[in-house]
């Protein structure tokens, strides 16, 4: 019998990622971000501060970013728990007002 091995994408590991981009580049910020790298593991909002942490200074330019649908239900989700307009909401999470037009139509209607 042939045993097939079942690979599974659990998704990058944020947790080493940043560990190593923050002992090769930006050291100093170790000390900001050390209480979200040392939980178990991290939700999308803690990558999200950990990003703002790390990268707020570095790029001014949010042009290529990208996020996953769960990550985009858990910014909608945020919306609706602190009742945020649209704009507050891409004020809040640096994005575009139209993105988050284009999500809404896109995944809630």
């Amino acid at each position: 019998m042939d045993k097939q091995i079942q690979i599974i994408n659990a998704g990058p590991n944020y947790k080493q990622i940043y560990h190593d981009f923050i002992e090769a580049k930006c050291p100093d910020k170790r000390e900001y971000v050390k209480g979200f790298l040392s939980k178990n593991s991290l939700s999308v909002s803690d990558v999200l501060k950990i990003n703002t942490i790390i990268f707020d200074e570095l790029s001014e330019s949010q042009k290529f970013k990208s996020y996953d649908k769960q990550t985009i239900f858990e910014i909608l989700d945020y919306q609706k728990k602190h009742r945020l307009n649209n704009t507050q909401l891409a004020s809040h999470f640096k994005l575009s007002r139209n993105t988050v037009t284009k999500w809404k139509r896109t995944f809630l209607i």
